[in-house]
């Protein structure tokens, strides 16, 4: 049997050698490198943080756009998409003069004073009405709240927590908020975490700290199992550290991630999965029990992102959500301080179930010439007055505050929910019961009308895609007396003119058309490119 297997080898050795012979060997070798670079490239966008199919789409696209007819329409269009940004921001002038270098000399104390309160006197829609979803979620009305913060920042303005030694209060103040969030997520003695100076850091950080976790195991390409709910700052952070992202849908129907295919995807790449609890888009809370039972099975971190309810979400007296360090398989949670913790900008927390996974997120050179340089977080200095601000709401609004505050978020939120559900027209995403509601329109009341319509009202929602939609992030400013009530009524109103008026030019060219345009449009290079023009515009002076 194994004489026989060994003469057809061979027989196969002779004829391949006889074939290969009719072909020149410099062909041949330079065939070989040739196949040989494509499949190493192929393999290596496989594997990358990009992917083949994005690849070549963007290539696609990038090369349609050099056609000089298409280029000139696309110019054109752009033009006018770039001006409607413009004009939504509202620039206009306030002031006879813009400072565009720095004064030769002080302009002195009551200047400032005096251009500053010009500055304030433009701040948009009136978020302390509660007409903004999200954004502030302090009310502000609390006198004493106000000047115990002002005092505060006095003291710790110039503080640097890059210099423990020199500021040992800011050092002990930032223990102890994450030592109280610890708690706050029913974690041990051995949970730990650091400070940030906002959710998106936080949720770098822990890319960053089980992307290395991962690395130092050896696997060179990592991946991130992430809902398609999840926060944009998953996508930065991917971008920023070369994580290849695996999105997994969302139920039609619960809108929370589908359990079976997140662990469809798993494999020997991936360093963290994902869960939200709630997610921006709908306010779904995903099921963290199941994902934490993939953690343990697969051995991989499970990272919960709470930056909208990790100060609300341990305050509910209903106790039937787990989402926290009690689950098992929950490595780390980001909690944002400055939302629903009524700290002011910006802070945010990052906790790890133990020092193992933090180290992870630590930075050190231990061979610079300046010395020997560590540091916890991303930052270098950082800002000790943010520490400061939010140890002092944190003590202020202790647990009774906190409690107070969730059942009113919580009522507000689904008083909105049942109101909008009665509404002929609107149709709810996901159960709105923490914090937000989501909702799209049928055919009979075009979305980008109703949300127009409404911004007409002086009502700024937030616009979804990927499906359509809208929604409310519920504040303090929401639970005035009266003020659910007349949100509900306006959505009523904004439905039944939608559904009984033609559509106009202006509706065509609102910024919520345009917004609505966007997620029709396959290349999504063009929608960046919006974007941009936006971001140019916010640093933008008057003409």
């Amino acid at each position: 049997m194994t004489e026989v297997l060994m003469e057809n080898v061979f027989h196969a050795r002779d004829f391949l050698v006889a074939e290969l012979q009719k072909y020149n060997p410099i062909a041949l070798i330079a065939t070989s490198v040739i196949v040989t670079y494509v499949c190493t490239n192929l393999r290596h966008m496989q594997l990358d943080d990009i992917g083949i199919r994005k690849r070549l789409s963007s290539w696609f696209f990038t090369t349609v756009k050099k056609v000089p007819f298409i280029r000139k329409m696309i110019d054109k269009q752009l033009d006018e998409v770039k001006g409607e940004l413009e004009k939504s921001l509202k620039i206009e002038d306030h002031t006879a003069e813009y400072f565009k270098t720095i004064p030769t000399r002080s302009v002195g104390r009551k200047e400032v004073l005096r251009l500053a309160a010009i500055y304030d006197s433009l701040e948009g829609p009136a978020y302390l009405d509660g007409r903004v979803s999200g954004a502030v979620f302090n009310t502000e009305d609390d006198n004493d709240e106000r000047e115990m913060y002002e005092q505060v920042f006095g003291k710790f303005a110039w503080s640097n927590p890059l210099w423990p030694k020199l500021f040992p209060g800011v050092r002990i103040m930032e223990a102890e908020v994450v030592r109280m969030c610890c708690n706050m997520m029913n974690g041990d003695s051995n949970t730990c975490g650091t400070m940030s100076t906002g959710g998106s850091i936080s949720i770098l950080l822990a890319c960053l700290a089980h992307r290395n976790r991962l690395l130092k195991r050896g696997q060179k390409y990592t991946e991130m199992i992430v809902p398609s709910s999840v926060h944009a700052a998953f996508f930065k952070a991917a971008e920023t550290f070369k994580i290849k992202v695996r999105k997994i849908p969302v139920d039609p129907v619960t809108f929370k991630v589908d359990i079976v295919k997140m662990r469809s995807a798993i494999n020997s790449r991936t360093c963290m999965l994902v869960g939200s609890a709630p997610n921006f888009p709908f306010g779904t809370v995903d099921d963290i029990e199941a994902i934490g039972q993939l953690g343990l099975e697969y051995d991989i971190p499970v990272h919960v992102d709470a930056c909208l309810g990790g100060f609300l979400l341990p305050f509910l007296e209903e106790d039937a959500i787990r989402y926290d360090f009690r689950v098992p398989g929950v490595s780390s949670i980001s909690a944002d301080s400055h939302k629903y913790g009524l700290a002011p900008k910006g802070s945010s927390v990052v906790l790890y179930r133990n020092k193992e996974l933090l180290h992870n997120q630590y930075f050190c050179d231990a061979d610079w010439q300046g010395g020997i340089y560590a540091s916890a977080t991303m930052e270098g200095s950082r800002a000790g007055h943010n520490i400061a601000l939010c140890w002092a709401a944190m003590l202020y609004h202790a647990q009774d505050g906190y409690k107070a505050n969730a059942k009113k978020i919580v009522d507000t939120t689904r008083k909105i929910r049942d109101g909008l559900s009665k509404i002929k027209g609107i149709k709810l995403q996901g159960p709105s019961d923490v914090c937000i509601v989501s909702w799209t329109t049928d055919s009979g009341v075009e979305l980008y009308r109703f949300h127009n319509y409404m911004k007409e009202r002086h009502w700024q929602l937030n616009g979804l895609q990927f499906p359509s939609g809208v929604h409310i992030m519920v504040t303090m400013n929401h639970t005035q007396p009266g003020l659910a009530e007349s949100f509900i009524a306006d959505c009523q109103a904004a439905a039944d003119f939608v559904r009984q008026n033609p559509v106009t030019e202006s509706d065509k060219k609102s910024e919520a058309a345009i917004y609505g345009l966007a997620q029709s449009i396959p290349d999504r290079s063009l929608v960046h490119e919006f974007a941009h023009s936006y971001l140019d515009a916010v640093y933008a002076l008057p003409k």
